[in-house]
């Protein structure tokens, strides 16, 4: 599995970098309008954070074809690196994916809500696809099931497209993705965060410091302070 970390805040953009193995950036319009800036500074700090070698994905706005293959053009030029263009996964966005395809920009089919959705996309030439887990699950549908059901497929016809499962409201989602065959997740930082956060862990810690610190000192809560005494 591959995590990215789905926000603009360049704060905690900058911590979950250095602290977990981020592999990049997503963003949205909506993401982007949270943060009150001009959208092209905060996208260039962005990168700035991460590097030129980890992946930031940015949306385009378009609505056809033609506009759609402007921005994502746009976005390449502005931003260094490995940058990833989002276009939602519609009839002029399967157009535009294919020309920017063959220009060999790299795209992600984005807002998928059914199997069929991901594979016009792959087979269009789409690096990614995102599936909205748990839109899909507001709306009556499985959205693991989705997951599921689009890895199938792309087994079957040996499709390298990779899934990017997004929209999450806990971990238990994430875990069966990832089970379900999804190669990439993108989470909120609060989310990442939880991954590794666990109240019997922390228990656990606080116990073996109160044991070791009962036979050696508090002083000696550190090994390399023990190895010296």
């Amino acid at each position: 599995m591959r995590l990215y970390i789905d926000s603009a805040d360049v704060k905690q953009i900058a911590h979950l970098v250095e602290y977990f193995p981020i592999a990049g950036v997503t963003t949205n319009p909506s993401i982007i309008v949270r943060e009150k800036r001009p959208y092209l500074e905060l996208l260039k700090e962005i990168r700035e954070i991460i590097g030129e070698e980890r992946e930031l994905f940015v949306q385009a706005l378009g609505e056809s074809s033609e506009e759609i293959v402007q921005e994502a053009r746009f976005i390449q030029e502005q931003l260094p690196g490995v940058t990833i263009v989002k276009i939602p996964v519609t009839e002029e966005a399967i157009k535009a994916v294919k020309v920017l395809t063959k220009e060999q920009i790299p795209v992600l089919g984005t807002a998928i809500y059914t199997p069929l959705q991901a594979l016009i996309a792959a087979e269009a030439g789409a690096k990614y696809v995102a599936p909205y887990v748990n839109r899909i699950d507001n709306l009556s549908g499985n959205g693991v099931k989705v997951v599921e059901d689009i890895a199938k497929l792309f087994s079957i016809y040996n499709l390298k497209t990779e899934i990017l499962a997004a929209s999450f409201k806990n971990i238990q989602q994430v875990l069966d993705v990832c089970l379900a065959g999804a190669q990439t997740v993108t989470l909120p930082p609060d989310l990442i965060a939880k991954m590794v956060s666990y109240p019997a862990t922390a228990n656990d810690i606080e116990d073996f410091k109160t044991k070791w610190a009962g036979q050696f000192g508090a002083d000696q809560a550190v090994l390399g302070n023990y190895a010296k005494v």
